[in-house]
């Protein structure tokens, strides 16, 4: 199993833990921080769906730690209990960021679409194409390899498709908190926990892109 060991494991892996090092960094730091709106993040979003006339999603309270997201299928903004109660900068940033995955739905923003539809191919994807070409290479199939690596490409292109969505979304977000909610500061303080974010989203699509090249070098040793 020397492939655990290739830089094409080793790099993603070192990527994606500085990823979650700076979101959870930043987000510790700024949940300390009140904002002077006084809203929670759940008054934010819902205040937010108002101001843009979307009446038809609810936001709800969800367990875990930094586990917020929309859930376009049931039209729900569901936010981890910290960011749904408190008042302070992480919480409204996290808010409107959230809301801003509802307005791309009611926008009928494609990328969104795209990303919603091909989620059980992603699905599978990651959890099934990886152990295909292994067991594949192991037991020579090579029909199995060539169809773990296409299960695992539709995992790749989910995650180059959430880039977009999540980047909009942020763009929105910080667009609408520029407009009231945030003062001073508070601005360039909002968009460094919404950009810290982010980095989670291009680590998972940079790891996800090297894998697949490393299946597919995989795929070519065993010709």
């Amino acid at each position: 199993m020397s492939f655990l060991f290739s830089p094409f494991f080793l790099i993603p892996m070192v990527l994606v833990g500085w990823a979650q090092m700076r979101v959870r960094s930043a987000f510790k730091k700024y949940n300390q921080v009140p904002s002077m709106a006084r809203l929670s993040g759940a008054e934010t979003a819902r205040r937010i769906l108002s101001e843009q006339g979307i009446y038809d999603v609810a936001v709800e309270e969800t367990g875990g730690s930094l586990s917020d997201h929309y859930d376009p299928s049931s039209k729900v903004v569901r936010l981890s209990s910290d960011n749904f109660h408190g008042h302070h900068l992480a919480g409204l940033a996290v808010a409107a960021h959230e809301v801003g995955h509802a307005i791309q739905h009611a926008n009928g923003y494609l990328p969104l679409n795209l990303r919603h539809a091909i989620l059980p191919v992603a699905n599978l994807g990651s959890s099934l194409g990886f152990p295909m070409v292994i067991g594949g290479m192991l037991f020579g199939f090579t029909g199995l390899i060539d169809i773990g690596i296409l299960f695992f490409a539709g995992a790749v292109i989910f995650q180059l498709v959430t880039l977009p969505v999540e980047f909009n979304a942020s763009s929105r977000a910080m667009v609408i908190l520029s407009q009231g909610y945030l003062a001073g500061d508070e601005v360039s303080s909002a968009k460094k926990v919404l950009n810290a974010a982010a980095m989670t989203y291009v680590a998972a699509a940079a790891t996800a892109v090297m894998q697949l090249v490393h299946l597919l070098f995989m795929r070519g040793s065993d010709d």
